[in-house]
Formats: C-alpha cells, structure tokens, sequence
C-alpha cells in the first residue's frame, strides 16, 4: 500500500463513508469490519430520525437490542485498544441511552471497567435489581482494586515523609537528625580555617510512633456531575484509613448529609453507600464536619466539590473562614479526577480563594501532594490554569 492509499484509507475510517466523503476509498476486511462497529455507534447517517426520535441528528445501529449490543462490545474490544474502548463505551451509554442495558448481568460482564462506568452502575444503584448487584459490585471492585494498587504506595509514601517532617524537633537523637535542614540552618556558623561547620542548632525528624498525629476530613459532594471525584475520594480515604498515624472521617452530602466513616475499610461499600445525583447543600455538610473538628491545628478538611451551592452561601463562607481562624487546613478542590475543572460556581471559587483557600481541580497523581503540603501547613502545589 502507498502512502496516499494509507492516507486514503484512515481518511475513509474517520470521514465514515457517504457519497460526499469524497475519498473514494473501499473498505474490506478488518477494516471493513471495523468500520461498522465505528457506525453502529456515530452512524453513517445524518438524516432521518435519531436513536432518541429527534429528527436531523446521524442515526445509529445498536438500537435497544441487548445481545445486539453484546456483539459490539466484543467488536469494539477486538478492533480498538483498551483507552479507546473507554471512550466509546461512553458514547454509547451517553448517545444511545444505553443505561438501562447495564442493569443486566451478561452486558456488565462484556464491558470494559473503568472509573466512568462505575460513576454510571453508582448512579443506577437505586434501579439496579439483586440478581445484577453481585455482578456490578464486581465490576466496581476491580476498578477500586486496580485504583488502589496505582495510587495506594505513593500516597502512604508521601504521606509519611509529610507527618515525619511535620513533626521536626530541635533536640534529635543522632539517628534523627535531618542534616539537610540542619547544615542549612547552620551556615552563618561556617569556620574557614577548620573547614567545617559548628552547628549550634540540631533539627531533626521526631521519633515514630503509633499515636495519631494528624486529622483529615474528606468532604465529598455527590451531585452526579461529580462521579468520578466520588471513585477517586473513595479510594484515597481507604488509603489514608489504612495509616494509624492519620484519623480519618469520610462525609457524602448532597442536600443530606451522610457520614460513611464506618466504611472506610471497604471503598466498595463506601461507593454503594452514595447516591449520585440531587441538590446541594455545602453550608449544611461543612456545619457537621466543623462538629468533628477536635483538634484545629492538627486538622485537614478537604471539600471536593463544584460549589454550586444551594443552601446558604454566606453561612458557608463563615465557616470555612471560622474553621481556618481556628487553626484548620482547608482544601477546597473543584474535581479529584484526570479531566480538568468541570463546569464550577466561579463566584464562589473566588469568595474561597479571597479567605485564603484556593478551589482548583486535582489529578489523582497530584493529590498525594496536596495533602502533603496541607500536613506541612506549607503553599498547596495548585496547577496552573
């Protein structure tokens, strides 16, 4: 095949075919093949009436039939690799209305698990019946066990060495002195004609213990918009649960609030415990978790969250700046996922940064360090815009 014929075919696979495509390309084959299961889904079609019977939008072949769209599952996987997989899936769930498929065991054991699938089997959890449940709750622990062996070491690791500098003295044992730090600190007392330093102030990390050291409240929103914060916060509380050193609380709310603390050992169960979806009401989940606060100076309250709020925007204000007069770390995150700043209230996003707590989107891969830096009471790593 010459370069132009190669050209000519992807251009085919991407333009789908039609008398105005204008490559005049013929598929066979694989690629052919291929090419159908890109059609049963972003159709070939842009007249005649939709899979949602709206008029005018491109028609699409997977219509409402389960093993039907069993097949494709199996087509997609054969032909695309695993990240592409992901994304038409979700295609399809969103451009064919194919929710309610998932609701039976034989389509949830051909699909491709990922954090965006079980945002959606979380928010079907009310409509789900007990013969699908088992099969949904093992999707959902595959993706929860996969997240955890990616995110659970680095986070502990990070972690600890926050706690461990946390926790400085200044009469070390020889064993734990931080030299770095120390030499840094002692520099003034350089002696030239000894060639060394003379310190006169030792700094060094505290010996570990078992006791706790530091509070962290994780204060989730689960309006449906955030799903996939809700996966992500999940599985960073059962982390920092895992740590004695951390005592950690994990709060859902939407115009409730639920506290899931008691199930922090098992993400699984802290997922199945929200329900996506609702109104909002920030004030009203920050007052209970301001009634957790016991030690101020040794507390980090995490608000993931739009912000959109719709309980009482000034009383929410007062206490995020109460709980920070008090001596409280406060992190306020827009998203804990890998696709940016969602849709957010920016008015106030700017009413918190004006009090001194920024709202910006996180990575998971960032998070570790987020929290890090609340620990150490030091300038969060915020991402630029």
């Amino acid at each position: 095949m010459t370069d132009t014929d190669e050209r000519l075919r992807r251009w085919r696979l991407v333009l789908g075919g039609g008398a105005a495509e204008g490559t005049g390309h013929e598929l066979s084959g694989r690629d052919a093949a291929m090419d159908r299961t890109l059609t049963a889904l972003y159709g070939a079609g842009r007249s005649g009436t939709g899979s949602n019977g709206r008029s005018g939008e491109r028609t699409a072949g997977l219509g409402g039939s389960a093993p039907q769209v069993a097949r494709w599952l199996g087509d997609i996987r054969t032909y695309f690799p695993s990240s592409v997989v992901q994304v038409m899936q979700r295609d399809a769930i969103d451009r064919l209305g194919l929710s309610a498929l998932l609701l039976e065991p034989e389509m949830l054991e051909a699909v491709e698990a990922d954090v965006h699938l079980v945002g959606t089997l979380l928010s079907l959890n009310k409509a789900m019946p007990e013969t699908t449940k088992e099969t949904a709750r093992a999707v959902v622990r595959k993706v929860v066990d996969d997240l955890e062996k990616r995110l659970a070491t680095r986070t502990r690791a990070t972690l600890t060495g926050a706690l461990d500098r946390s926790a400085r003295v200044s009469r070390p044992r020889h064993r734990d002195i931080d030299w770095d730090r120390t030499i840094r600190a002692n520099l003034k007392h350089y002696l030239p004609e000894h060639g060394t330093i003379v310190p006169e102030r030792l700094i060094g990390y505290g010996r570990a213990d078992q006791a706790v050291r530091k509070d962290v409240i994780l204060c989730i929103d689960q309006s449906g918009s955030m799903a996939a914060s809700v996966v992500y916060a999940s599985v960073f509380g059962a982390v920092l649960a895992s740590m004695r050193t951390i005592d950690t609380k994990l709060v859902v709310f939407d115009t409730a609030v639920v506290d899931l603390t008691e199930q922090l050992d098992d993400p699984v169960d802290v997922l199945f415990g929200t329900q996506l979806g609702g109104g909002t009401d920030i004030n009203r989940a920050l007052a209970y978790c301001q009634s957790l606060v016991t030690r101020p100076a040794e507390t980090v309250v995490v608000l993931i969250s739009d912000l959109y709020e719709g309980g009482i925007r000034d009383e929410m204000l007062k206490r995020v700046a109460a709980m920070k007069a008090s001596g409280v770390q406060f992190v306020a995150l827009l998203a804990l996922s890998d696709e940016g700043a969602p849709a957010y209230d920016r008015e106030h996003a700017a009413a918190l940064a004006a009090l001194g707590a920024p709202a910006f989107a996180c990575t998971p891969d960032l998070f570790p360090e987020v929290m890090a830096a609340a620990i150490e009471k030091r300038p969060l790593p915020i991402p630029e815009a």
